[in-house]
């Protein structure tokens, strides 16, 4: 195997990320930053130890709710799509309501959620799927809506029914489009648990151990909280992609594998 392949997937952004730390810590020492202002990135790592057997359960817990919630608004995005592409009155009933639904600011949503659902995982589950259904729904709509025309005129030509075509050629072009809107939506997703911490929890969370800290002034646990909330995103986003290689393997093995020449014998 090309040692070049697995250098350009993980070193790469290892070293990027390494560089955003370093700027980070350059700006701190160049212009004095005061450490209640900004701390450095080792004053941010060392509160994340310190507080880490308070802040992992808090972690699992908002993981927990950022997987739910995504395979919530997953399913719901991919349903709609399908609807939406096999009806035009579907699509011209529902695809307003969907633009709707993302003109409503998250924030806004979610204390009726709460009045809704009351102070628990639920209304957390719900923000996250909210973000999580647009994109994937748009993705996969869009995905449908462009299968080649030719391909489906020639499967109708020799005799494939309205379900073997869906099944044998619309469904599959939408792979590459459900992974797009999976990554979008797996970017936001962590942010809709986070709102939902902040509005439905009466207990211990992630956020609202950051806006204890923050109430206090300790400011380095509040900056090492927001890199533990931006690695579950990473993480989350890192997640998918691992799954898009998985289940594609096409897509990343574009040439055929060349098998060492052998000479026969004369």
């Amino acid at each position: 195997m090309n040692w070049r392949t697995p250098a350009r997937i993980f070193l790469i952004p290892v070293v990027s990320i390494l560089l955003v730390f370093l700027v980070w810590d350059l700006i701190i020492r160049i212009f004095n930053v005061e450490p209640f202002v900004a701390p450095s990135p080792g004053e941010a790592l060392g509160a994340l130890r310190d507080n880490w057997s308070i802040l992992w359960p808090l972690a699992i817990e908002t993981i927990r709710e950022t997987a739910y919630g995504f395979v919530l608004g997953a399913v719901l995005g991919f349903v709609l799509a399908v609807a939406m592409a096999q009806t035009r009155i579907v699509q011209g009933l529902v695809y307003p309501v969907l633009i709707t639904s993302q003109a409503v600011p998250i924030i806004a949503i979610a204390a009726p959620l709460v009045i809704l659902l009351g102070f628990g995982i639920w209304p957390k589950i719900v923000i996250v799927a909210w973000i999580v259904f647009f994109p994937v729904a748009v993705s996969v709509l869009n995905g449908l809506a462009n299968v080649d025309d030719d391909l489906l005129k020639l499967a109708h030509v020799m005799g494939g029914t309205r379900s073997r075509v869906f099944f044998k050629i619309r469904l599959p072009a939408t792979v590459s489009p459900l992974y797009s809107g999976l990554k979008i939506g797996a970017t936001y997703a962590v942010t809709g648990a986070i709102i939902g911490e902040l509005v439905a929890s009466t207990g211990s969370s992630l956020a609202g151990f950051q806006r204890t800290a923050n109430s206090s002034l300790d400011t380095p646990a509040v900056w090492g909280t927001t890199i533990l909330m931006t690695a579950i995103g990473i993480s989350w986003f890192l997640l998918v992609v691992a799954i898009e290689r998985l289940t594609t393997p096409w897509r990343t093995r574009s040439t055929v594998r060349r098998l060492p020449f052998r000479r026969h014998p004369d």
